[in-house]
C-alpha cells in the first residue's frame, strides 16, 4: 500500500446554530486548531450519509461508513450480536434483549433488574443453546443488563414485534408476526416459548435468589426488540484485500466494524463520554497504523452532548476531540513511516436543539500531503460546505478513502 488511512469518526458532531454559542454552531464556536490544520492541508466537503434530509441511525450511519449499503442493513439486532462478539451466519434472527424483573403478578417492575452488572454471564449460559422447536438458541451477556438473543435454523423471518412494553407496570408483551407469512408466525412463537421458558429458567438460579435476599431486583424475564435477519454480507476486506481495525467503546460501532472484517481495539477506559481516555486512544491508533492499512478512530461524546441539548458540553466534546486528533497527527509524524491520510467525518448530525439525529449534512476532510488542496482553512459545518470534496454521499467519501488506498475496483477496460 502506498498510503495508509486514518478515519476518525465524531459521532454526530454536525449541529445547528445554538443561541447559547451566539448563533454559531458547537464546531464553529469551539476551539480546533489541529483539525483546522487538517482541513487547510486537505479537501473539504459536507456529505449526507444517505440522502439530503434523511436522518440515519448510528447502526446505518456507521455500515455506510465501513462500506456498505441501505441493502445490506440487516437491522439493529444482528449489528448488537457482531458487537458482543457473536459470528452469526446468514439467515439468523438475533434481537437486542433487556434481562428484567417481573413480579408474581407477571407485571414489569423494573425493564433493567437495578442496571444489573454483575453475574449475567452465568444467568446467559443457562438460557444459551436450548432447542425450541427444532431452533437452536443462541444467548450471550453484553453490557450491564443488556444481552444478545439470536435464532438459527430453518423457517425464520425477522418480522415478529418487539415484547419490550418500553415501561413498567406492564407485562411482556406477547410477539406476534407483522406480516402474514408462515415464517413470522412461526418465529413469534419460537420467541414467546423463549420468552416463557426463560422466565421458568431465570427465577430458580442461585444468583437471582441471592438478589431477592439483598432486596435487589432479580433478573427473572427477557424483553427484546429490534429483530433482524443477518444477510449474507461479504467482509469488504476480504473482497478488497486490505488489512483494518477500529478503536472504539460503542458496541454498535464495534458491531459494524466485525461485520465489514476490521479488527477490534477497544479498553474499558474508552467510555464513549467526556471522560473517555483520550491519551490511550491515541496512542493505540498510532501503534495500529504500524500494522494494518486502514484504522477507524470512533469517539461518541460529541454525539451524547447532542441527545442532551449541551451545546456547551458539545463545545468541550469537540475541544477534546481536537486534543484526541492532535496527539494521533504528532504521533504519525514521528512513528509512521509510509504517508497516512486523515479523513474527519461523522455518521450523522445531532443538533441540540432538537436532542435526536437529523438530516442535515455532515462535515467532511480528506487531508494529506499527496490530496488535492482547497481553499478552505476551519473545519466545521459552513466552512467545510465551500471545500473541493463539494457535496457528496456516504459511500462516494468511503470509496474515495478505499481509492487512496488502491484497493477500489477499476470499471471498464
Amino acid at each position: 500500500m502506498k498510503n495508509k488511512i486514518l478515519l476518525a469518526i465524531a459521532d454526530g458532531v454536525g449541529d445547528r446554530p445554538c443561541e447559547i454559542l451566539d448563533w454559531n454552531t458547537p464546531l464553529q464556536y469551539a476551539h480546533t486548531p489541529n483539525l483546522d490544520q487538517l482541513a487547510a492541508n486537505g479537501s473539504c466537503g459536507i456529505m449526507d450519509l444517505y440522502h439530503a434530509g434523511i436522518p440515519v441511525g448510528t447502526d446505518l450511519g456507521h455500515l455506510i461508513l465501513f462500506g456498505y449499503g441501505l441493502e445490506d442493513y440487516p437491522g439493529r439486532g444482528p449489528i448488537e450480536a457482531f458487537g458482543d462478539g457473536m459470528e452469526l451466519i446468514g439467515g439468523d434472527i438475533a434481537f437486542r434483549c433487556n434481562f428484567a424483573t417481573v413480579d408474581n403478578q407477571g407485571l414489569i417492575s423494573d425493564r433493567r433488574a437495578g442496571r444489573i452488572r454483575l453475574g449475567t454471564d452465568e444467568l446467559a449460559a443457562a438460557l444459551n443453546g436450548l432447542m425450541i422447536d427444532g431452533i437452536q438458541v443462541l444467548f450471550k451477556e453484553a453490557t450491564e443488563h443488556r444481552a444478545v438473543l439470536v435464532f438459527r435454523g430453518p423457517g425464520l423471518s425477522a418480522k415478529v414485534s418487539d415484547t419490550d412494553p418500553k415501561k413498567e407496570g406492564q407485562p411482556i408483551k406477547k410477539a406476534v408476526s407483522k406480516d402474514d407469512s408462515p415464517e413470522a408466525a412461526f418465529t413469534a412463537n419460537v420467541l414467546n416459548l423463549f420468552l416463557q421458558k426463560a422466565q421458568e429458567i431465570l427465577k430458580d438460579l442461585p444468583l437471582n435468589k441471592n438478589r431477592e435476599r439483598l432486596g435487589l431486583p432479580p433478573a427473572n424475564a427477557i424483553v427484546t426488540r429490534g429483530a433482524g435477519q443477518m444477510t449474507k454480507t461479504e467482509k469488504i476486506t476480504e473482497r478488497l484485500g486490505f488489512s483494518a481495525c477500529c478503536i472504539a467503546s460503542e458496541r454498535t460501532v464495534l458491531g459494524v466494524a466485525r461485520m465489514a472484517g476490521f479488527d477490534i481495539l477497544t479498553d474499558p477506559s474508552f467510555t464513549g463520554n467526556l471522560d473517555t481516555d483520550i491519551h490511550k486512544k491515541a496512542r493505540f491508533a498510532i501503534e495500529a497504523l504500524k500494522t494494518y492499512d486502514f484504522v477507524v478512530l470512533h469517539y461518541k461524546a460529541t454525539d451524547l452532548m447532542g441527545h442532551d441539548n449541551n451545546p456547551v458540553g458539545k463545545v468541550q466534546a469537540i475541544n477534546c476531540y481536537n486534543d484526541l486528533i492532535g496527539e494521533v497527527m504528532k504521533g504519525i509524524k514521528g512513528q509512521i513511516e509510509v504517508p497516512v491520510i486523515i479523513a474527519l467525518a461523522a455518521d450523522h448530525s445531532t443538533p441540540c436543539e432538537r436532542k435526536e439525529h437529523s438530516g442535515d449534512p455532515v462535515p467532511i476532510v480528506i487531508s494529506g500531503r499527496n490530496i488535492r488542496k482547497d481553499k478552505v482553512t476551519a473545519y466545521n459545518e459552513i466552512a467545510c460546505a465551500e471545500g473541493g470534496l463539494g457535496r457528496i454521499k456516504g459511500n462516494d467519501f468511503i470509496c474515495t478513502l478505499l481509492d487512496y488506498l488502491e484497493v477500489t475496483e477499476k470499471q471498464g477496460n
